[in-house]
């Protein structure tokens, strides 16, 4: 045969080599989003001095649910709200309909909480200086009962939009937090920037994309108070401008965040609409930066553990010591005092421990996830990423619950408004015990071990 007749074959063989091989997705994801933002006035979040209910809305609140599922059909459901936090009673009822209406274990669902002090008030109980209690717990209950169904809602829209994807993770840096401890001379500590303290400036991004590459979801973290705003409107706040960046980006994804350890944590500079538009944008940028990486593809399988740990309070107040501080001239401490006395009449005692959330997720052998209940300091996140040995470790607080602060053992000694201070504007009898960090760090390795 001569060399005229070979050349077609040899060219063929050459284009079929040098085609470009298509990894099949080792997932399938589904992403859905829904706004929240109340329809009416309501009384708002995260800030005691608050004399009056909300004025309109700046931003939009939005619930977004993802769902992931591996080649084995192993489930994980992240939910993420742009909201103060979330109320036990809510996690739990969410956690029962979605293991009734599709079959995803409570260990295999969280729900984190932007913690923006621009949203609604979700408790149902004792809330702070409202104008009519009543009529504001009315509200909040109708409220929160219908964020129930949306967050139910959202993750069987997810479930259906389900689709093969790959997962890839990657990492930015983003320095508008600092930590907001500084000492005040006296022994104590101000509620003010220190760019001496610890921070966790770590942009953690995970990306869910069909085999095509078409976004499904965008998730990223960061460890920041969401308190850039402090007024009158409903608002993400700085988290809510950066989805809403990221989406005008990405316009086929659902952006989600998921706030870090940022109990002592703030933004700064801060107080303004303009300040927490620019911030919003600019973690937008670190998000896009992340995304321009090598980023690291996941495989499966999803391992996740979940447990209530009792977390137990330092030594209990007497009856005398509450009725002491009703004669308070600091009036948050005579609130308090009322309300432990009336726990009292109801319930017989105080309690001695608070069921505390503690969740590890794991997607195939590189990737951890550790999800943790109330307001961490960022202590934990820069512990946790040291001891727990995996190639990829991202640390969440507000998740499952956000019922106080989390101090660790250095800010429990040192004391102030995260160690202890700041239990006095809720209905917790006292400060947690010293014993805090090591319980929830013991926990957290033990389902470590047990997602092996």
């Amino acid at each position: 045969m001569g060399m005229k007749l070979w050349m077609p074959i040899l060219l063929a063989v050459f284009v079929i080599a040098a085609a470009p091989v298509t990894e099949a997705p080792a997932w399938k994801a589904g992403a859905a989003s829904s706004k929240i933002t109340p329809e009416k006035p309501m009384w708002m979040a995260g800030y005691a001095s608050r004399t009056k209910p909300s004025e309109g809305v700046e931003l939009d609140l939005f619930a977004k649910a993802l769902v992931l599922t591996d080649q084995a059909g192993g489930r994980f459901v992240l939910i993420t709200m742009d909201l103060i936090g979330v109320p036990r009673n809510l996690r739990l009822a969410v956690a029962e309909r979605v293991k009734k209406e599709h079959g995803i274990e409570p260990a295999n669902l969280a729900i984190n909480a932007s913690h923006t002090h621009s949203g609604p008030e979700l408790r149902t109980s004792k809330i702070h200086g409202a104008d009519d209690l009543a009529l504001r717990e009315k509200e909040a209950a109708e409220y929160t009962a219908q964020l129930e169904d949306t967050l139910v809602r959202l993750v069987g829209s997810a479930l259906q939009k389900s689709v093969p994807a790959h997962l890839d993770y990657s990492t930015a840096r983003y320095g508008v937090s600092m930590n907001r401890r500084t000492p005040d001379g006296k022994g104590g500590w101000n509620n003010f920037p220190n760019p001496k303290g610890p921070v966790d400036q770590t942009v953690p991004v995970l990306k869910a994309s069909t085999a095509e590459g078409k976004d499904i979801a965008i998730i990223f973290g960061y460890s920041c108070h969401c308190t850039v705003l402090g007024h009158q409107k409903f608002s993400g706040d700085y988290a809510g401008y950066a989805q809403q960046e990221i989406q005008k980006a990405h316009p086929d994804a659902v952006a989600m965040f998921a706030n870090g350890c940022s109990g002592d944590q703030n933004p700064y500079p801060r107080r303004t609409m303009e300040l927490a538009q620019t911030h919003g944008k600019s973690l937008a940028t670190s998000v896009q930066a992340a995304l321009e990486t090598h980023m690291q593809r996941l495989k499966g399988p999803i391992r996740a553990a979940y447990r209530e740990i009792p977390l137990a309070y330092d030594k209990l107040p007497t009856r005398e010591q509450l009725v002491e501080e009703q004669k308070s001239s600091n009036k948050y401490l005579v609130t308090h005092g009322t309300r432990l006395l009336q726990r009292i009449a109801d319930e017989g005692q105080l309690p001695a421990t608070y069921p505390y959330p503690v969740q590890v997720l794991r997607l195939g052998n590189d990737f951890t996830w550790v999800t943790l209940g109330g307001e961490v300091v960022v202590d934990y996140s820069l512990r946790l990423k040291q001891d727990i040995k995996d190639p990829i470790v991202w640390v969440s607080g507000y998740t499952n619950d956000v019922m106080a602060y989390i101090p660790s053992l250095r800010i429990w000694q040192e004391g102030g408004y995260e160690g202890g201070g700041a239990m006095i504007y809720g209905s917790h009898p006292t400060r947690w015990s010293d014993k805090t960090e090591e319980n929830i760090v013991n926990t957290v390795m033990e389902l470590r071990k047990a997602v092996e």
